[in-house]
């Protein structure tokens, strides 16, 4: 099976660059993975993407040579399967608030005996290569996403699941679920605190930790606070930031500041 190329990554001690899909289309995956990330995560959750799409999508990111993961939308087993077996080398699964909610997400995406996953790997076989049966199981990843007031009381107890790999954290919503405001790249003194204290129990563990961020600057300190994975921004966000340029033309014609 071709290795997966992020725990190399980690296994040479450095973190991973993960940038995002929201938007649909294999030209859009294909551009975004062409740009030097380690990864590019299809986001099926937010963005507007199905499955026809995603699977294009993994076909293009793979084709770039770049490690290509899934958000799936929930923790539902036969979405993980669908997702993997489309050849996703890895799955993000939000709103892991437990540890049996936890247990039935690595179920979903790993084989017997170390789950309940289905065999099918119709795509993932094909481009994964001979051993994907056998070998599966210790490549690819899983991501719970902590993401809310109970998933942070309830880390130690997600983290230590059996064939978990690592946490994803979901800022805007653990912001939210603390009487927050839904806000990346946070700097709230308690957001920064529950970072520490996902962190150190993913240390303590043996698992990785990855934050979802969107600028190079905060993903650069969340590196130093000791995050394995960052996703430093969005392919929506970087589309939208050519409003810039819509501006200062829109001032150079009309002779007075763009509102």
């Amino acid at each position: 099976m071709r290795p997966n190329r992020l725990r190399q990554i980690w296994a040479d001690g450095k973190p991973v660059i993960n940038a995002w899909c929201n938007m649909p289309g294999a030209f859009v995956a294909e551009a975004v993975a062409s740009q030097g990330w380690d990864a590019v995560t299809i986001d099926t959750q937010h963005g507007l993407i199905g499955y026809d799409v995603m699977v294009a999508m993994l076909q293009a990111v793979t084709a770039s040579g770049v490690t290509p993961l899934v958000r799936v939308s929930w923790n539902a087993p036969g979405e993980i399967m669908k997702a993997l077996d489309a050849g996703a080398y890895g799955v993000i699964c939000p709103m892991i608030n437990n540890r049996a909610e936890c247990e039935a997400f690595i179920k979903a995406a790993r084989y017997p005996p170390l789950g309940q996953r289905s065999f099918g790997p119709i795509r993932a076989a094909l481009v994964a290569g001979p051993g994907y049966p056998e070998e599966s199981n210790g490549e690819i990843l899983t991501f719970a996403m902590i993401e809310t007031a109970e998933g942070l009381e309830k880390a130690d107890e997600i983290t230590t699941t059996p064939g978990l790999d690592g946490i994803y954290i979901g800022p805007s919503d653990l912001s939210l679920s603390l009487g927050g405001k839904p806000m990346q790249d946070n700097d709230d003194p308690k957001i920064l605190a529950a970072f520490e204290r996902i962190v150190a129990s993913c240390r303590k563990a043996g698992i990785k930790a990855g934050v979802h961020t969107s600028s190079v600057g905060y993903s650069q300190k969340m590196i130093t606070m000791g995050f394995d994975l960052v996703t430093v921004g969005a392919d929506m966000r970087w589309l939208m930031s050519g409003r810039r340029e819509a501006m200062q033309m829109r001032e150079h014609i009309d002779g007075k500041p763009a509102t």
